[in-house]
């Protein structure tokens, strides 16, 4: 049976993106598939599974060689496991940047697109047999785009995302601001996350220039909640960093609703980067920065030392 995963700290895209394409592998395809999660899913993705009616996949523990695969939301051997490249990968749906490092057994298929969201893109990939989908299946994907958009407030927002977020919405009756309200609060909620977990929730490893750096990223919209345990947080780094093999915890802190972030610059190193990365002048031990909502398009692109 081929495993369905996405990356590590499985968000709701990397959570919901396996279960929509092992739906599309067993049921259209006819090729049986199950997905499965590369450790347990964030707040938001577990009340995106509670709401459509999914019982929550099982964690990978081990991969064996030759397992056949097919990877989501990633193509990153540093957000898979370790023996990745000992299995059958048959398959590839990301919208992120194409790293590299990946070995395949044979020709794959491959789809990497500049879209927000993976599940935008098995909506165009699924195509006619759509119709056919459950309305569980139609609402993990709509949920999927709404979290990876931040409810279109993101940058890497495209008309495309827009356009199948209406029509699933539509279709399934849904009001999209209440549905939006009703992740975003569950997202929010992080009071039972250690300082540790808070900080490996939703995290990728960056390098700049001869530094390594844990990018984690909270989004909120209660971001005095988080940072109101700033020194904890920090306090908490250095572990974090040393367990990921990592010289740094970058922490930016997502304010959905007013749009900005605020980054914990504990350190002179940090407050270097900040400083050359965002052009900001830094004065205390967090910066605000206007307008920055995505990692992948605002964040990662612009670290320089």
């Amino acid at each position: 049976m081929i495993k369905v995963f996405g990356h590590y700290s499985p968000d709701t895209d990397s959570t919901g993106s396996p279960l929509i394409w092992a739906w599309y592998l067993t049921h259209i395809s006819g090729t049986p598939a199950e997905a499965v999660l590369l450790g347990e899913p964030n707040t938001e993705a577990k009340f995106v599974l509670e709401h459509w009616g999914f019982d929550q996949p099982e964690i990978l523990q081990d991969l064996a060689p030759g397992t056949p695969v097919v990877i989501v939301d990633t193509n990153n051997p540093d957000e898979l496991p370790k023996g990745i490249n000992d299995a059958d990968i048959q398959g590839i749906i990301d919208h992120h940047k194409l790293v590299g490092g990946l070995e395949t057994k044979g020709p794959i298929d491959i789809t990497i697109r500049p879209l927000a969201c993976t599940a935008t893109i098995m909506y165009d990939l699924i195509g006619k047999h759509m119709a056919q989908a459950p309305r569980g299946v139609k609402g993990m994907m709509l949920s999927c785009i709404l979290s990876d958009t931040l409810e279109f407030r993101s940058p890497t927002t495209t008309q495309t995302d827009r356009a199948v977020a209406h029509a699933l919405a539509e279709e399934l009756g849904v009001d999209i601001g209440e549905l939006a309200a009703q992740m975003f609060a569950a997202k929010s909620d992080v009071s039972a996350f250690s300082d540790a977990e808070l900080l490996k929730m939703d995290a990728k490893k960056y390098k700049v220039g001869d530094k390594t750096f844990r990018i984690s990223v909270l989004e909120t919209t209660a971001p005095d909640q988080i940072l109101s345990r700033k020194d904890a947080l920090v306090a908490a780094m250095p572990g974090v960093a040393a367990e990921d093999g990592a010289d740094e915890v970058m922490l930016f802190v997502i304010d959905i609703l007013n749009e900005e972030a605020t980054l914990l610059v504990p350190n002179d190193l940090l407050r270097k980067v900040a400083e050359k990365s965002f052009n900001v002048t830094v004065t205390g031990d967090t910066v605000v920065l206007p307008g920055v909502m995505s990692r992948k398009k605002q964040i990662i692109p612009v670290l320089t030392q």
